[in-house]
């Protein structure tokens, strides 16, 4: 496959090398600009980003160097330039930036000592949250502190679910496990046996937050760690900030990880393991980038062991590394995953609910998805993200029957491994359960087994996890078409199941 970023993160238990090469610029010069597009493919479309004065608009401001000397210069040229600091995050020399002048992104690179790499507005809609205090003072982690344009159907497209149906809480004392199949799928339950997870271990549910009094949650809900990140990119713990307000999607998605083993209700993969709630997602379903790096860097912050990403970042579905305002709002996400592994986190994404062949793009229609949206030629240095990031894990979903759910994503080289997304029973919002369809609902299914991985080991590396998940998962064979499109490679490693089904049981050895 000729995708730079997903063949290195395809390498297994050697791809630690390739890790730190995206993390390289945290003790150094500045990781190079993402390859240029190979001459034999076509440029992708440009969707000019406009920025008329008057306007306030969103950007990330990329430093050369991760570190607070780089990133107060970079600070300085934003000032310079007119704009405000919305929020710094040295760690990855990363700066969140508004501003009202149209010739921002020129004159931010022409200050005077400029430490800047790149800039790029992270939206094509006006800025509509709140500005910063008097003073231009980024927040801090632990200080306390929606866009305008609807989504399709007034939905997220988060790593998306596509269909369900809604439940009160059975008055029955006993559990519902016996309408999981999902967990049976994965041999859940029989790793269940061996452990229901460590006390210590800590998944972040990057989401649109978790209901923190449901009855199946709230033994395992960390509050202390957890986070809003959608008052423009800065962390807000105050009361309620990361509680669900419009979507009950990050609810969901928190019960399959880890909802508690208690008398009432479900049961998750791993029922003993912590959860923080950490809200990227906005109030009209949108995960702009800069809500996507105060996730990432406060997981790391937090030591978080895992983190379940059921999402695209918007406004694009694919970000195009040879388009400026997306190459470095993209770069920006990038060096906050690369850090969070870094300091220790496994991540574990969705693969989309697009139907789409991600080792062989050609045309997008959906993006941008925060205004109009065009039709435009995409190439191999487009990316879906945070999926198709080195080291992330990237989760195909199943149905009930084994099969490559209808809605979702595949790619040779680019699936690491499925799990069950189709008609899933787990935790929703007012205390009630729902059964929900996405890859949304699969990717949790395989954080889960990463804390039950390092519950067993932890003294694994987040490369180590990652190759325990790809090596013990169960090898499904390319034996049905979905949509048409064929399953191409081998049963170990093909574009429906990657290395095959998870498995929690071979995973915890």
């Amino acid at each position: 496959m000729s995708n730079h970023l997903t063949r290195r993160r395809r390498l297994g238990a050697g791809a630690c090398a390739a890790v730190l090469l995206g993390a390289a610029f945290l003790a150094g010069p500045a990781a190079a600009t993402p390859a240029a597009t190979p001459a034999a493919e076509p440029p992708s479309t440009p969707v000019p980003i406009a920025t008329p004065d008057g306007m306030l608009m969103s950007y990330v401001v990329n430093a050369k160097q991760a570190n607070p000397g780089q990133t107060r210069l970079v600070e300085q040229a934003v000032r310079k330039a007119g704009g405000t600091v919305v929020q710094s995050w040295p760690q990855i020399g990363v700066v969140v930036a508004h501003s009202t002048s149209a010739d921002f992104r020129t004159e931010v690179v022409a200050a005077k000592g400029n430490a800047v790499q790149s800039v790029g507005a992270t939206r094509t809609a006006e800025v509509t949250e709140g500005t910063p205090a008097v003073g231009d003072t980024p927040r801090t982690p632990g200080s306390r502190g929606a866009s305008q344009y609807k989504k399709a159907n007034g939905q997220p497209r988060l790593g998306g679910f596509v269909a369900g149906e809604v439940f009160d809480v059975a008055p029955a004392a006993d559990p519902r496990e016996g309408e999981q199949w999902d967990m049976v799928q994965i041999n859940a339950d029989d790793a269940q046996a061996v452990t229901d997870g460590a006390r210590s271990v800590l998944v972040g549910v990057l989401d649109s937050g978790i209901e923190s009094t449901h009855p199946d949650l709230a033994p395992n809900i960390d509050a202390a760690a957890s986070v809003s990140c959608i008052d423009a990119g800065r962390p807000d713990t105050s009361a309620g900030a990361w509680e669900p307000t419009t979507s009950a999607h990050g609810t969901h998605v928190a019960g399959t990880i880890a909802a508690a083993r208690n008398g009432t209700g479900i049961v998750g993969v791993a029922p003993n393991v912590r959860m923080a709630s950490v809200k990227v997602v906005n109030d009209d379903g949108f995960i702009y980038p800069e809500y996507a790096v105060c996730g990432f860097v406060w997981a790391a912050e937090q030591g978080m062991d895992v983190t379940n990403n059921s999402y695209y970042v918007d406004p694009f579905e694919f970000w195009c590394d040879d388009q400026s305002d997306q190459a470095a709002a993209k770069e920006a996400v990038r060096r906050a995953v690369a850090y969070s592994e870094r300091k220790g986190v496994v991540s574990v994404a969705a693969a989309g609910n697009s139907a789409y062949d991600l080792a062989n793009k050609t045309t997008n229609a959906s993006s941008p998805n925060d205004t109009t949206a065009v039709d435009r030629t995409i190439n191999s240095g487009c990316h879906d993200i945070p999926t198709e990031f080195p080291g992330v894990v990237t989760v195909s979903a199943t149905t009930q029957t084994e099969a490559l759910a209808s809605f979702s994503n595949r790619g040779l080289d680019v699936i690491d491994v499925a799990a069950p997304g189709s008609s899933i029973l787990s935790t929703y919002t007012g205390g009630r359960y729902a059964r929900l369809s996405g890859t949304s609902m699969a990717s949790p299914h395989v954080a889960g087994v990463a804390a039950l991985v390092v519950s067993a080991h932890p003294e694994y590396t987040p490369a180590q996890v990652v190759t325990a998940l790809r090596e013990q998962a169960r090898d499904k064979a390319c034996t049905t078409t979905t949509r048409g499109a064929a399953c191409e490679g081998a049963d170990v490693n093909n574009s429906f199941y990657g290395e095959g089904i998870t498995d929690a049981l071979a995973a915890i050895g």
